[in-house]
């Protein structure tokens, strides 16, 4: 199995931050990252991953509410990519950049150039983003519709693509005997007209080292699974039971063979949060500190956006019926509606089963948890994980210690790198430049 390490302000829970062990300013220490790199590479990740937004993403009804959220002061991923690279040499980094709130040419450069820093390492997870308060840090009174967003995501790509391809892998000759820089033959300029986007080209960075840098996709709607079938080589998502996981890995893996792609050209990756001790009872033990350490106010705000706000209701009373619609993440919400469907649970009880923003969470031992990735995994519900900590260090660096051995014990994780690049250790194809098939389509 693959596995990345998926990387969240002071860890994914949300009670994590205030654990007697944690450390409250993991977000921002980059020594911590540095040091946790490190350790993930010894251990053979084969990335780490930022699932990133570009604001404060929180529904709280006013700063007294949001001030219980810790998930607010985050590194930019792409400068912290930049750096972690400097102080490994195998692993991958993976993180978001938004087509909704970026340009394509911005984005195109920086994985470009990022990939050529890392040595072929590094991978795009295309989002469209899902919140509101992205909307409002760009000029926009609310966020833009979610097929739209998947519409303007699906040209946005295919414009990185295209720059991505300005130049021919052998482009740039860079002779000195006669002055000549580079073979104008190989430049091909996108020269990019479309609906959403005007973009001439070509771009000022030579084509990445792995031929484009491995593309996440990380929507499990409709219109994500079909970006992902177009695009995606890996496929990040939220799945709380095996059965619902080897459905969506079915789904979505059916939408491939229309845009002329195998289903093992992408890997599918759901969030895990391991909550793990020695024994069974110590990892209960952990596991209900966490929760008893939420607070309700972080509880209420998280679930704004299904239910608008229920400050108004006891705590321990009923969950109202989740709101019809939202624009924000459509998959999410339809599985949440469908948790909801014929129970009655409390809006404690609610808070603390979304404490891991819906991921799947697995309390146990070592060994239990990994009988249950590899049950997920044989079963083709997985082809791989993302492990979420639930704060940091102690909770990641036992993953290094404890389940990383049981799991190459049982030969379901590699013990060496298979190469250098990120594609190459995940076994992904390094794409062909169009005009290189071309030719060899007319031969």
């Amino acid at each position: 199995m693959k596995l990345g390490l998926n990387l969240v302000g002071n860890g994914a829970h949300g009670g994590g931050w205030r654990m007697p062990d944690a450390h409250v300013g993991s977000s921002l220490d980059f020594q911590l990252w540095k040091r946790l790199a490190i350790l993930a590479e010894r251990a053979k990740f084969h990335f780490m991953f930022w699932a990133d937004g570009i604001a404060v993403r929180s529904s709280a009804r006013d700063e007294t509410q949001l001030s219980y959220d810790s998930r607010i002061d985050v590194f930019e991923p792409l400068t912290v990519m930049a750096a972690l690279a400097a102080v490994t040499e195998r692993m991958g980094f993976v993180a978001s950049a938004s087509t909704t709130y970026n340009e394509p040419y911005h984005v195109a450069r920086k994985f470009a150039s990022l990939d050529h820093i890392s040595g072929g390492r590094v991978g795009w997870n295309v989002v469209t983003s899902w919140s509101e308060q992205e909307a409002l840090n760009f000029g926009r009174e609310a966020h833009m519709e979610h097929s739209l967003r998947y519409k303007q995501a699906e040209e946005f790509v295919d414009v990185v693509f295209g720059l991505w391809d300005s130049w021919e892998d052998d482009a740039f000759i860079r002779d000195k005997a006669t002055g000549q820089y580079f073979d104008p033959a190989r430049l091909h300029t996108p020269h990019h007209r479309g609906e959403h986007f005007t973009v001439r080209g070509p771009l000022n960075v030579a084509r990445p080292l792995q031929g484009y840098p491995v593309i996440a996709q990380a929507g499990s709607s409709g219109p994500g699974q079909d970006l992902a079938g177009r695009t995606a080589e890996l496929v990040y998502t939220m799945q709380k039971s095996r059965a619902d996981a080897v459905a969506f890995y079915s789904s979505v893996k059916s939408r491939f063979a229309a845009h002329g792609r195998s289903a093992e050209s992408s890997l599918v990756m759901p969030g895990m949060m391991p909550i793990m001790g020695r024994t069974l009872q110590e990892a209960k033990d952990r596991a209900e500190q966490l929760q008893e350490l939420i607070h309700p106010e972080l509880g209420l705000a998280a679930l704004i956006p299904s239910f608008g706000d229920l400050g108004g209701y006891p705590l321990d009373g009923p969950v109202p019926a989740p709101l019809a619609d939202t624009n924000s993440v459509k998959s999410a919400h339809a599985r949440l509606a469908k948790e909801m469907e014929g129970k009655s649970i409390t809006i404690r009880q609610l808070i603390h089963q979304r404490s891991a923003s819906g991921h799947h969470v697995v309390v146990g031992t070592p060994a239990s948890i990994a009988d249950e990735m590899e049950d997920w995994f044989v079963n083709r519900g997985c082809d791989g994980w993302n492990i979420l900590p639930p704060f940091f260090p102690a909770p990641v660096e036992e993953v290094f210690e404890l389940l990383i051995p049981e799991l190459q014990r049982r030969g379901l994780f590699h013990t060496e790198y298979e190469g250098k690049t990120l594609r190459e250790n995940l076994g992904l194809a390094r794409p062909t430049h169009p005009a290189k098939r071309s030719a060899a389509a007319a031969e």
